[in-house]
């Protein structure tokens, strides 16, 4: 039988892992600087300090642009509730590092967008603001999660992020939009990076629990969703204008990772381990 592990076990087992990854995660990323990607030229005062509101006809983005933008910025508007729940699973050493620095890199995703969408006038600043503000105070609670399940959830999510952004990029909006959302998708690419690489530690060390892990968060996906200024979800309305279909995550963020980790050329799995490989084979 093979050994299964606390998630306070696993905190310290894997601390080294961390912050090996923490330092080539750093390394790695580029540091560039969200203020430089804002046309600030273009900006002007709205008519609380004598300039003028915004009406529709001063968008120049496309729907589809609108929408992800949108999407991405209300996402990352909820920053500290993704921080809360990813903190309390990761408060001590170098895991709370790097909560501190993803939690640091999210929040440049969130600055850069905003100044964007507001400099631009891309958008209806009244209606993004009320929804901002309904969408932190609903909140964001993930339900009750052992230490692998939430990094295998997090390399899910981060996958998934870096496919919408790629997919925003390539509208071709205009190159400010393109570069922001390519930005933005490095950054998303590399923190999947990180967590994925925890999930194979975790693999080598309690392959069948790790396994089950991958199993229940794979049933259970979800990425974040918001509803929209003008209704509707983001779910729907990212599927339709071709930035995010749940319908292809099998294809697109599941099999990936689950080929990186070898989950089914594996040959130290126990018998909980091959049950939880064939509903994974069945899942994805």
């Amino acid at each position: 039988m093979q050994k299964t592990l606390t998630d306070r076990e696993l905190l310290d087992a894997l601390a080294d892992v961390v912050d090996t990854n923490l330092d080539r995660h750093i390394e790695a990323a580029e540091g560039w600087q969200p203020h430089e990607f804002v046309p600030w030229a273009d900006g002007r005062n709205f008519a609380f300090l004598g300039g003028t509101d915004w009406t529709p006809e001063q968008a120049e983005l496309s729907d589809t642009a609108v929408l992800a933008l949108t999407v991405s910025v209300l996402v990352a508007d909820n920053l500290p509730s993704y921080h809360r729940e990813l903190g309390k699973h990761l408060r001590t050493g170098p895991w709370w590092r790097w909560v501190g620095r993803w939690t640091a890199e999210e929040n440049r995703h969130e600055i850069l967008i905003r100044n964007y969408l507001m400099v631009s006038r891309s958008v209806d600043p009244v209606a993004l603001e009320r929804a901002r503000m309904q969408h932190m105070t609903d909140g964001f609670n993930r339900p009750p999660m052992h230490l692998i399940d939430v990094l295998a959830t997090c390399a899910f999510e981060e996958v998934a992020a870096g496919i919408r952004h790629r997919n925003t990029a390539a509208l071709g909006e205009n190159p400010v939009v393109t570069a922001i959302a390519e930005k933005i998708a490095v950054d998303d690419e590399l923190q999947a990076e990180f967590f994925a690489e925890l999930v194979s530690a975790a693999l080598d060390l309690v392959p069948d629990q790790a396994v089950r892990a991958i199993a229940d968060r794979v049933a259970d996906f979800r990425v974040p969703h918001v509803d929209l200024p003008g209704g509707g979800s983001s779910d729907e309305a990212l599927a339709a204008a071709g930035i995010y279909d749940p319908a292809k995550e099998g294809e697109l963020v599941f099999a990936p990772l689950l080929r990186r980790w070898n989950i089914f050329t594996r040959t130290d799995l126990g018998e909980e381990g091959e049950k939880a490989r064939a509903e994974l084979a069945h899942l994805a």
